[in-house]
């Protein structure tokens, strides 16, 4: 049984969706005015790593992630580079995308623009102006009064006993402690993209856009809510106050959240010279499989030193699993098969799951599945591995990789993209630019290694060790083995 630490009665508690073997899920997606931070993804990479284990698992899932297309930022830049919202967010809600299958996350079955919903959200105001919970200032902006929900600081922990009652607060994100009547609906100010509704002029607040969305495809109550730590107060707080008053049924029964992400020791900051995107990352020529396998490390509940030394040691470890699948699979062993190997891969997918039942304990499960590399390599150095034993410990890594999604390779390709990027934008200098030109794609060194092996069986040695050079110059290492040839990227 999965069990996962919920925020809202600080206890780590078993799952049990509201359906059986259905499970409803909603996810903070991004607010789409700038590239995504690597902080950003280690929510992302958490919320994609539990989506597989539910799927793996047997349940049938309705995920949904919204967009951010309008809120104060937005509102802020668009206006600076004299574009539209839409126009403006565009750009980097394609970019997101484009990201989010460089690091391998699966689309939910859900993802939705808050600029789609407009008028359900206006329409949800309506109803909590007319049950009490909303008023409407003069400028005909809409706000949601606090005093009217007690269990308001129920999912933070917050003591709001002192707030002072009938205070606003118009900004989307503000000061931790400041409980005061948050924004619903903000009336235009000159210059500024507005939406006409029921409730008049204006656009949503933050808080609402995520009510309003869940609750459009996964009803009143559903059982997961997940995103950053950063969330608990006030956006999560504001969510579940604005639903329950409304609904009078509790929004969400699970509320899990992704610890924050410390940059080689430190909070990541642009004065700090630690704040990395994705695409910085990329191209620096860390591999995207690298960032995904250290953002899965370590478990969601406790926080992530993110480093560039453990970039590379995680990209060490993806080097390995794929060595010692390619092993597996190419590998000349004997005939036959031992109950031993087939007992081990039981043991280990066994492992695995429990330790991500145990609160998605990644780090129990990587230890699982490098305990079975460690033993079985041992295993064929001394030929006591068989060509029937293959099978079952390929299945695990099938198992694994279901989940993590790191062996299966792309890198090269994901590299070549990234430069592109940087090229077209002006990040990357002429000479950075012309090495891109010569950058091998994987195809291009299978094909090229095809063509070695063939020179080689023809004595043609020469050619042979040209092919040699040419793979080094192009950053590739060769490694002849016993079970044919191995390849990696400097």
């Amino acid at each position: 049984m999965l069990r996962l630490t919920n925020t809202l009665s600080s206890k780590t508690e078993e799952f049990r969706p509201l359906e059986a073997k259905s499970v409803g899920m909603y996810s903070c997606g991004p607010t789409v005015y700038d590239y995504g931070h690597i902080g950003n993804f280690r929510t992302f990479v958490f919320v994609d790593l539990l989506r597989r284990f539910l799927r793996q698992s047997g349940y049938k899932l309705n995920h949904v992630m919204n967009i951010t297309d309008v809120d104060d930022k937005i509102i802020r830049n668009a206006a600076q580079h004299k574009l539209s919202v839409r126009d403006y967010s565009s750009k980097y809600e394609a970019a997101f995308l484009e990201d989010m299958n460089t690091l391998n996350l699966q689309r939910p079955e859900q993802l939705v623009r808050a600029t789609d919903y407009i008028q359900q959200m206006a329409k949800f105001i309506a109803a909590l102006e007319k049950k009490g919970f909303a008023y409407k200032t003069d400028d005909g902006s809409y706000y949601f009064r606090i005093a009217k929900f007690p269990a308001y600081g129920k999912l933070s922990k917050k003591d709001f006993a002192g707030m002072t009652d009938g205070a606003r607060v118009d900004v989307d994100e503000y000061e931790k402690d400041n409980a005061r009547d948050f924004a619903l609906w903000k009336s235009p100010k000159p210059g500024e993209a507005f939406w006409e509704t029921e409730i008049g002029p204006g656009r949503p607040g933050w808080h609402i856009e995520c009510s309003v969305m869940a609750r459009e495809f996964l009803g009143d109550s559903f059982d997961i809510h997940l995103g950053g730590e950063d969330l608990v107060f006030p956006h999560h707080e504001n969510e579940i106050a604005q639903s329950e008053s409304l609904t009078g049924k509790p929004f969400a029964h699970f509320w899990v959240h992704c610890r924050f992400l410390l940059v080689e020791g430190e909070k990541m900051s642009k004065s700090l010279g630690n704040f990395y995107t994705l695409r910085d990352l990329l191209v620096m020529g860390h591999k995207a499989s690298s960032i995904r396998y250290l953002l899965s490390s370590v478990p969601y509940t406790r926080q992530l030193n993110f480093t560039l030394d453990g970039l590379k040691q995680a990209a060490h470890s993806v080097e390995r699993l794929r060595n010692f699948k390619l092993r597996l699979e190419t590998g000349k062993f004997g005939e036959g098969s031992s109950p031993k190997f087939a007992e081990l891969a039981q043991q280990t997918i066994a492992k695995m799951q429990a330790g991500l039942d145990d609160d998605m304990n990644t780090a129990v499960a990587l230890a699982a599945v490098f305990d079975m590399v460690r033993e079985v390599n041992a295993a064929a150095d001394t030929n006591e591995l068989k060509q029937g034993d293959t099978t079952p410990l390929l299945s695990v890594l099938k198992c694994f990789d279901e989940i993590f999604d790191v062996i299966r390779d792309g890198d090269a390709e994901k590299s070549r993209a990234a430069m592109e990027w940087a090229r077209s934008a002006g990040k990357i200098s002429a000479e950075q630019a012309a090495a891109l030109e010569h950058t091998l794609s994987d195809a291009q060194v299978e094909e090229l290694i095809a063509d070695r092996n063939q020179a080689k069986r023809s004595r043609d040695f020469a050619k042979s060790d040209a092919i040699r050079d040419q793979l080094a110059e192009g950053g590739i290492i060769l490694e002849d083995t016993k079970d044919g040839v191995r390849w990696k990227r400097k």
